[in-house]
């Protein structure tokens, strides 16, 4: 029993970190996806921008209604939860509409879908609590993770692009201190030169 749900937990798991998302938002854009709730059941969407302009974005969360839970502007990571307190369709949206010109790349996870259950809470066996525990450690970690590998990103494109402004600012120093060494042999060998009087 024991083994069959530590099997069970890690396939959720498993599957669970296949359902990350990767988009990318024009200027202006706005991309909305959908979460079918049931009244009490919770759910986390956790992003992370990882490339365009200032690295910010909007998001919003609303239920069936169209009533706003959530909302953060400017945001370049986040983790939102929400408890539904209607059952039916959830919007949660990522909107660019403060960027003129450039599209970002949103990273984003929906986890933590807790579904509430007829059982009592009481009955639930300690070792699947105790999974449950686990897998919820499992998704943070994953998390921060995506979020290390996405700051590496944009930390190794800056010193690329600081490397590549050195280096050609040092060719630039080397053409112009060639070119005052040509002037000063030309201007010294005038000097010296002697001048006679027809």
């Amino acid at each position: 029993m024991k083994l069959l749900l530590l099997v069970i937990a890690t396939l959720v798991c498993v599957l669970k970190t296949v359902t990350a998302i990767s988009i990318d938002i024009p200027a202006h854009g706005q991309h909305c996806f959908f979460e079918e709730l049931a009244k009490g059941d919770k759910m986390t969407v956790t992003f992370q921008v990882g490339e365009g302009g200032n690295l910010d974005i909007d998001f919003l969360i609303s239920d069936p209604g169209g009533n706003l839970i959530k909302s953060s502007a400017r945001e370049s990571t986040g983790t939102h939860v929400i408890e539904a307190a209607v059952a039916g369709k959830h919007t949660y949206c990522f909107g660019n509409q403060m960027s003129s010109v450039t599209a970002k790349s949103v990273n984003f996870n929906v986890h933590d879908m807790q579904k509430i259950e007829n059982t009592a809470k009481a009955d639930i066996d300690p070792i699947e609590s105790e999974i449950r525990e686990l897998a919820d450690s499992i998704f943070a970690i994953k998390a921060e993770q995506e979020y290390i590998v996405v700051r590496e990103r944009q930390h190794r494109d800056t010193a690329e692009s600081t490397n590549a402004r050195v280096k050609w600012w040092s060719l630039g120093q080397l053409v112009l201190l060639a070119a005052v060494c040509f002037w000063q042999v030309i201007y010294l060998k005038r000097f010296f030169e002697v001048k006679r009087v027809v």
